[in-house]
């Protein structure tokens, strides 16, 4: 397995299937089960190759696994140069589960031009894994704004009716921090004279220049998060998002910002970090205290679940700037677990949203009665959300808090009280949602979820899958095909 450029293969698997699917003829009359089927068995292949990287990865080994290196500009000494660690194996999981969830979410929602939309994840996925495992700045900054792009057509084509707004706040929000952190990377470069990762590290940079370059590293990552206050975007964008673009951009996309704080700005700039740590710890309290209160006070469903997102990501800032065991395995395990119950909390919202085509909170109500299945699952998400004993949230939290005791006392009591006032929203949330009774004219008996069985439009989702494979399949072995020739082709290239 070593021999195999497997993170090559999985950033550039997903790629090839967004092509394929852009070339797929739209005048065939099965073009849109077709799109469905080959963007699902891609996204499906390309989780089972991340659990081949989790069987082979050593985790006694302290050094950067499976390293792509070899020259990409000669005259500039860039190179295309790929690793992974433990932390950038648990994202790159994450999000190889969340895509394929992502495409079997849309299945029946999403008709017009499927087949873009459908690309627009295998890119996004194919991105996001190109994040995750660079190690020169030069490509993690292609991979990193490379990202933006599928997630702003998605927000901009298919989402709400202020969905322009929403996707061009996001992306003018971003691309200012991502430009004041190109400036760093090339300020980091023409200092050192080179832009490979493990040679930086070891690079004695000035404590004045440390300063500068963190804070335009510190620009992009907070907005990503995004910390307060640069967090605004982020309502909007979930609230006219669909329901597989809220998953995606709270389950991985939020994770870029705190990613980048662990993998660059800490072991890059540490004076820097040290030095900027209480006010990152004054504004990441404000984040979990301030936006709690006014999630509090939100009656729009996905908004209320976007500010909770803001909020509990104010807990991994204070992780990271810790600076200690305990805070630095907090904050990874809180934004693993962050991804895993946000998403889950969105994939709710949009299940009750989509039934009566509303986001108002007061219109929703004894749902425990029409949807017990659906309540019992939603209970599970909440409790995760408020860090109950027993859940994920509740160890990642716990660890962030110890790490923050060990630096300041009053921190970690400012902290905890955001867990109390989570705990006030998001039970508010559910019981608004799940008890009492409904008067709103659009409410109809709804049809609970099935944890075995999904009807479509035509027949079992089960059956349907069944059928897709058979076709995706069949296509990869018609020499004749589209999917056909690339595979011949790569298969001659290879030999």
């Amino acid at each position: 397995m070593t021999n195999i450029p497997i993170l090559s293969l999985l950033i550039f698997f997903p790629f090839l299937g967004s092509l394929i699917i852009l070339f797929i003829n739209k005048n065939d009359k099965s073009y849109k089960n077709k799109v469905k089927e080959i963007g699902l068995w891609t996204s499906i292949i390309n989780f089972f190759l991340s659990l081949i990287l989790l069987y082979s990865f050593d985790k006694t080994e302290t050094q950067f696994q499976f390293v792509e290196n070899f020259k990409l500009i000669n005259d500039l000494g860039i190179y295309y140069y790929l690793g992974i660690d433990g932390i950038s194996l648990s994202f790159i999981l994450l999000t190889t589960l969340l895509i394929p969830v992502c495409i079997v979410v849309s299945w029946n929602k999403i008709n017009q031009n499927i087949g873009y939309y459908i690309a627009s994840f295998l890119m996004i996925e194919c991105f996001l894994i190109g994040v995750f495992s660079s190690l020169d700045l030069f490509i993690f900054y292609i991979f990193f704004e490379g990202s933006l792009i599928p997630l702003f057509l998605i927000i901009g084509i298919w989402g709400g009716k202020n969905r322009i707004y929403a996707s061009y706040k996001f992306f003018l929000f971003t691309i200012f921090g991502s430009l004041l952190m190109l400036l760093g990377i090339l300020t980091l470069y023409f200092y050192s004279g080179t832009s490979n990762l493990t040679l930086l590290i070891n690079t004695d940079i000035p404590f004045i220049l440390q300063i500068w370059l963190f804070l335009s590293f510190f620009a992009s990552f907070a907005i990503k998060i995004p910390m307060w206050p640069f967090h605004t975007w982020l309502p909007d964008a979930h609230v006219e998002a669909p329901t597989a673009g809220s998953i995606i951009l709270a389950g991985v996309l939020l994770k870029l910002g705190g990613y980048g704080f662990l993998r660059y700005s800490l072991p890059l700039f540490p004076e820097a970090s040290e030095f900027f740590a209480p006010f990152i710890f004054t504004i990441s309290l404000i984040a979990i205290i301030y936006i709690s209160i006014v999630a509090l006070a939100q009656t729009n469903l996905k908004k209320l679940i976007a500010y909770s997102s803001v909020a509990h990501m104010g807990f991994v800032t204070i992780g990271i700037f810790s600076r200690n065991l305990e805070g630095l395995q907090g904050s990874v395990f809180q934004m693993i677990s962050h991804g895993l119950i946000s998403s889950a909390l969105f994939l709710s919202a949009g299940t009750l949203i989509e039934r009566i085509d509303t986001k108002n909170i007061n219109n929703f109500g004894g749902m425990f009665k029409q949807m017990p299945k659906f309540s019992i699952f939603f209970l599970i998400y909440c409790l995760g959300a408020i860090s109950f004993p027993g859940t994920t949230g509740f160890i990642g939290e716990f660890l962030v808090l110890l790490g923050a005791f060990k630096i300041n006392f009053i921190i970690c009591i400012f902290a905890a009280s955001g867990i109390i006032l989570s705990a006030c929203y998001i039970l508010w949330l559910y019981n608004r949602i799940c008890f009492g009774t409904n008067n709103y004219k659009g409410i109809v008996i709804f049809d609970d979820i099935y944890i075995i069985e999904r009807k479509t439009e035509k027949g079992n989702l089960g059956e349907h899958l069944k059928l897709s494979l058979v076709r995706f399949m069949s296509l990869t072995d018609d020499s004749n095909s589209l999917v056909g020739k690339i595979f011949a082709n790569c298969a001659e290239r290879t030999k």
